[in-house]
Order: structure tokens, then C-alpha cells, then sequence
């Protein structure tokens, strides 16, 4: 999905390392898209003074909602969008010759590298219900320059996972590696993304690589994440718990059962400078591509069926973009 609002200035104190466990609560911000899509989204990632979480560098949710999605093509860079939907079906198309429709339970995954395009269209005329996580990754610097591809999984792998009481949960894991399984979508950087389900009145126990940085976000229900022995924190999907590094698990409780996102990695290799819809090192780098897409030549191709339609990409701010920095 393409951003509308962008963050123009980028504070430049000196980062913070991530340095140990923390169970910080953050709220995610409503953003307002309006135009033909008339949507809302709630952004959780990036946080003013979280912009990663290992190479997750932006969550959003857009649903539950009515609404009739018209997406135009657009650009991205440097990054990998991860679409996970919960209701709903939606077209993708983009300039690798994709045309798929996005559905509940497939795991749909765009590499931009030096750049791609793609549009989203809600299956059908009326207003629908929708519903969906999209999330980027951003790619590390020996992946970014490269070629852009899509794919589609439609069977993921489940894990049961063993409760510390009450009944078992499961796991869908969805990127990466969780509780010994693992996805079979590309990825780059060491990488969890996992939708987990908790039956009501029980509590697992999440196992974590002490290595990485994690967060928890909420998805419906009511969920508990249990941060110590007698420290528990109320997460809904108005939030993100983030946890920080060094835990090698974490337990959750539900009373009347709850799904819950878990994204982390291995904290990632460099400060990026994320504008609209592109994730670089330099300010040089969101310029280049921003005069190539406004130029319409060939670094972003053509969408599948679509003609000169597009996306303007928006004004460049009256200062220097600078690389976002950890400040927690």
C-alpha cells in the first residue's frame, strides 16, 4: 500500500542502543488515507523513537472496515511488503507481471529492491469488508539494489505451541523462523513474523531468540503478554508492546481468546531514511528515485493492465532528509 502522508524531519540525536528487554506499550496513530479509498489505517510501526524492530520498519492496519479499495500504481525501494490479510479479497498487480488476488490465510510478498511497482483493488464495485496487516521490511544493503520479484504462498506452516495452562495454542508462521519452523517466503535479514492464536482461558509460553529484538501487537480479543513474574501488560490493536532483546520467551494469557501478531529479528545493520515510499541510506537515494518515478522511466516498469495512471509522489520537504535513529 502506498503512503499519502510522509514524515518529513527526522530528529538526529545519537541512536540508543538496543540493549536488553523492555516492555514499553506504544500507541499506534490513526492516519486519515481519504481520496477515492475514503480509509483509515493505524500505524505502529515506525514509532517516533522505534523506527525498527529488527528489519520491520512499518505496520500498519487497515481495517476492520467497509470500504472500496483503489490503490493506483505506485513506487517503492529498498523493501519487502508483507500483506497479510484477516477479510476481504484484493487484487495486486505490479511491474513483474503479477496479477494475484490476496485472500485470508496466503502470505503475499513484494521485493522492491532497486525498484517496483504495484497497484490494489478491492475484488468487485461495492464497498466490502476489509480487513489486513501491511507491513515492510526493509532490505539490507546487499539486497536493495537488486532485481524486484513477488510471491505468493498460499499454504503456511502451523506450529501447535504447548500451554502453560489450559488449552494448546498455534502459530502460523508467516516470515522467518518461529518455535522451530519456518516459512518458506524469501527473506534476507535473520526474521519472525508469526500470527498466533490463543484459546480463551489459556497461556503459552512464546518462544524468542535472546539475539533479537521483538514486539507484540494485538489483533482482536483479550491479551495479556506477561513481561515478568509479576508484570503483565494489556496489548490491543490500538498498540505495540515492544520488548526489546535478550528474553528467550515470553508468555501470553487470553480469558476469552485473543490473536496476536509477534514480529522481530536481529536488530538490523544500519539507520534508514524511510520517506513516502521508499527506504534508503541517503537523502540522495529517496531523490533519485523520486525524480525517476515522476519521470516515468523504465526503474519502476509498468503494472500489469494499467495505463498512465499513477500515483504522484508528493513533494520532497524544504530540508535534508536524515537517517531515523533509535532514541529508547
Amino acid at each position: 500500500m502506498t503512503r499519502l502522508d510522509t514524515d518529513d524531519a527526522v530528529a538526529t540525536e545519537a541512536s540508543a542502543d538496543c540493549d536488553g528487554p523492555r516492555a514499553l506499550l506504544l500507541e499506534a496513530r490513526e492516519v486519515p488515507l481519504g481520496g477515492v479509498r475514503a480509509m483509515s489505517v493505524r500505524r505502529a510501526l515506525p514509532q517516533r523513537d522505534l523506527p525498527l524492530v529488527g528489519a520491520w520498519c512499518f505496520l500498519d492496519r487497515f481495517g476492520p472496515q467497509v470500504a472500496r479499495m483503489r490503490v493506483e500504481p505506485h513506487p517503492h525501494i529498498g523493501l519487502q511488503t508483507v500483506t497479510w490479510p484477516f477479510a476481504g479479497d484484493v487484487r495486486h498487480r505490479d511491474s513483474v507481471g503479477s496479477d494475484v488476488t490476496v485472500r485470508r490465510g496466503a502470505l503475499n510478498l513484494m521485493t522492491s529492491g532497486a525498484g517496483i511497482s504495484h497497484s490494489e483493488y478491492s475484488v468487485g464495485e461495492d464497498a466490502a469488508p476489509l480487513d489486513a496487516l501491511q507491513l515492510w521490511v526493509a532490505l539490507p544493503e546487499s539486497r536493495r539494489h537488486g532485481a524486484p520479484a513477488f510471491e505468493q504462498h498460499p499454504e503456511l506452516p502451523v506450529v501447535e505451541l504447548p500451554s502453560v495452562s489450559g488449552p494448546p495454542g498455534a502459530a502460523a508462521v508467516v516470515l522467518g523462523d518461529f518455535a522451530g519452523v519456518s516459512s518458506p517466503a524469501t527473506t534476507y535479514t535473520p526474521i519472525v513474523g508469526a500470527e498466533i492464536r490463543v484459546s480463551a482461558g489459556s497461556r503459552l509460553r512464546l518462544p524468542l531468540d535472546p539475539a533479537w529484538e521483538h514486539a507484540v501487537v494485538g489483533i482482536d480479543g483479550d491479551l495479556a503478554v506477561h513481561t515478568g513474574p509479576d508484570a503483565a501488560t494489556a496489548v490491543d490493536s490500538e498498540h505495540l508492546l515492544y520488548l526489546g532483546i535478550g528474553r528467550e520467551g515470553v508468555e501470553v494469557s487470553s480469558e476469552s481468546g485473543a490473536t496476536l501478531f509477534l514480529l522481530g529479528g536481529e536488530p538490523f545493520e544500519d539507520d534508514i531514511v524511510m520517506w513516502w515510499n521508499f527506504v534508503g541510506r541517503t537523502h540522495e537515494d529517496i531523490v533519485e528515485a523520486r525524480d525517476a518515478w515522476e519521470a516515468g522511466g523504465e526503474r519502476f516498469g509498468r503494472v500489469v493492465d494499467h495505463g498512465d495512471e499513477r500515483i504522484p509522489a508528493p513533494p520532497l520537504p524544504a530540508v535534508r532528509l536524515t537517517r531515523r535513529r533509535r532514541r529508547l
